[in-house]
């Protein structure tokens, strides 16, 4: 056995890359516009991941006059700034954020049912 070189195996950590804060590997910024069942029928359209430079309020303005719904922006420990409509608005959401050119249409991520 003392022929033998065997090596013993150092400690290899396989996602020290991705754990990497310099790293680009994930790093693309969706915006989630996700819908939220609330009781019956009724439900709610989250929006998160804008960029901070945007104005929530000036973009909650437009829509809920766009969709005639009701909203809020809610500050979220985790999450930043989230907007609130009121309804299935998922789909309108999307269109106008592209529309408005807020965001890219790849950037946006459409969760639920």
């Amino acid at each position: 056995m003392s022929d033998l070189d065997v090596q013993i195996p150092t400690a290899f950590d396989p996602f020290a890359e991705a754990n990497a804060e310099d790293s680009g590997a994930g790093k693309k910024d969706y915006v989630h516009v996700r819908i939220q069942q609330r009781n019956g029928r009724k439900s709610l359209t989250t929006v998160q991941g804008l960029k901070k430079d945007f104005s929530y309020s000036k973009i909650l303005k437009d829509l809920k006059k766009e969709f005639c719904c009701n909203g809020t922006v809610v500050q979220d420990p985790e999450l930043g700034q989230v907007i609130q409509l009121q309804g299935d608005q998922r789909k309108n959401v999307s269109t106008f954020l592209v529309q408005a050119g807020i965001v890219k249409k790849e950037h946006i991520k459409i969760h639920g049912f």
